[in-house]
Parts: C-alpha cells; structure tokens; sequence
C-alpha cells in the first residue's frame, strides 16, 4: 500500500510516496529511491519489486509534483541534497538506504558528502559527473551540442542530440564534433517546435548536475558505505565513463549491473531496461557487506 505525502519546506511543497510501513516492520532502514530529472513515477516497476522493504520514492523540487513558490527554475545537487536531508528527518527512522539514478546518483552523493550521518548504504547508479573524466572540457562541449539543438530547434532536435551524445562511445573528439545534427525523425522524434524552452533535461536547468565535482576526502570520511554502478549494456558511453571514472576518484571499482542507464525501467518512459535481473543485483548490493 502506497501512502503519499506533502513535505512543507522553504520554496517547495516537496511530495513523496511511502510503501510499507514507518518504521519498517523488520528494521531494516527504508531504501529511497531518487532520479533527476526523473520523477517518482520512474521507479514503480523497481520499487513493486522490493515488497520486503518499506521504499520511498519522491519528486524533486520543481519536477512532477513537487510544486516550487520560490521562482526558481534551477535543479541543483546542493538544494536538492538539503531537501532529501529533511525529508529523511521527517521519516523518523533515522539512516536509509539509497538508490540514486543519474543526477539522483549525484544528489545522493552531495547528500552524503553534507549529511552523513542520514544514509547506511548508496549505491549510486552512472552519476553523469564530467568533472572526474579525462576529456571534461570535451563533454561540456558536447553538452552545448544538443543544448544549441533544443534552443533552436525545439524539442525533438535537443532530444535527438542528446541521444547522440550519450550514446557516443569514447572521448568527445573533433569525430564526434564533425557529425552533422542528427535528424529527429529517425528517432521518431517530433521534427516540429512546440516554442517551450523549459524542459529540465535540455535546458541550462539542470547543468549544476553534471558541473558537479564530489569531494573525496568527505565521502571517504563519512560511515556511509558507498557503491558506484555502472549498466554492462552502458559500456564505453558517457555515463559509464563517468560511473568509472567517480568509482575511481573513490578509490574503488564501479560495480557491473545489468542492463542500461535505465536498466531498471520497466514500461515507464518507454526506455524498458531488465528490472527483475537489476532489482536481484541492488537486493545483492546493498546486503552484501
């Protein structure tokens, strides 16, 4: 049974979504489960896969339903670190465990680096942290690439630039750059522009994301045990290479999971990863020691 919320803080009105009960029945810690850009509704398929476990889900300030009074539209790892920390307070069960996807992966890390003592186990899924790959300034440039694509042409071309540059396999070289725009129809994208400009995805909104530099020596200091995961199907792309490349910043190896970026989905978003196979391996994750 899913019990949702409404978390009063400054600037937000921050919902997110219980299952199982507060505290948890068998004293485990609840596994909260966060993606940026994605909203709560991304995990229903890998949440109803851990019926064992009391699992939160949430929607980050400003996306889905987590409605913002504070005018801002910027998405950072910092302000969404600070809400999780007081909505982990307002669940009463002291430290959680964590799933975080993407810049949710990001967050997450932020979250541990600030808060420590609010998180047992992160296992955070290809944080997409350009600062830790040998060719950062190539990936900024990459960025802008389907950033230029979205404010001129709309959403079906950033989208379809975007899919270019994360399936790009390597450093971002002059090849990659020489490519003309990708054509959004081959991906059934829309070739026509609707004239918003707001999508967090391709917009300047969420670059604090990716601009994010974790610190080790406070990561290494907390007793939060930390996890980088990297999909197999990922290999070579850009969120595999900053997946490895965090790990190591770290001073460990990412951890192989099945599947793709989003290889927990199930039907959401129509990215359909291998939930079953990747719920089995974060169950294996975060009770191993």
């Amino acid at each position: 049974m899913t019990q949702t919320h409404t978390l009063a803080l400054p600037g937000v009105d921050l919902v997110y979504d219980v299952r199982g009960p507060l505290p948890p029945a068998d004293g485990q810690p609840p596994l909260l489960m966060i993606g940026q850009p994605m909203a709560a509704d991304g995990f229903a398929t890998l949440a109803g896969l851990f019926p064992d476990r009391t699992v939160v889900t949430y929607d980050p300030r400003g996306l889905g339903r987590s409605v913002r009074t504070d005018g801002g539209t910027d998405n950072t790892p910092q302000q969404q670190a600070a809400d999780l920390h007081a909505l982990i307070k307002a669940l009463g069960t002291g430290p959680v465990d964590v799933f975080g996807s993407s810049g949710g992966a990001v967050t997450a890390l932020e979250l541990v680096a600030t808060h420590p003592a609010d998180v047992a186990t992160l296992v955070a899924h290809e944080p997409p942290i350009s600062s830790a790959l040998p060719d950062a300034e190539g990936a900024d440039r990459a960025r802008a690439f389907f950033n230029d694509a979205y404010e001129s042409k709309g959403w079906g071309a950033g989208m379809a630039a975007f899919i270019a540059m994360t399936s790009w396999q390597g450093e971002f070289t002059d090849e990659f750059f020489a490519q003309p725009a990708p054509d959004p129809a081959m991906f059934g994208m829309p070739t026509g522009d609707d004239g918003t400009r707001d999508d967090p995805l391709l917009s300047k909104r969420s670059w604090a994301v990716t601009d994010y530099r974790p610190d080790p020596a406070a990561l290494a200091a907390a007793p939060t045990r930390i996890v980088i995961a990297v999909g197999e199907e990922s290999a070579g792309t850009y969120t595999a290479r900053t997946a490895v490349a965090t790990a190591a910043l770290l001073g460990q190896d990412a951890r192989v999971f099945p599947s793709h970026h989003g290889g927990f989905l199930g039907g959401e978003h129509g990215y359909a990863g291998k939930p079953e196979e990747f719920a089995a391996r974060l169950r294996q994750v975060l009770t191993s020691a």
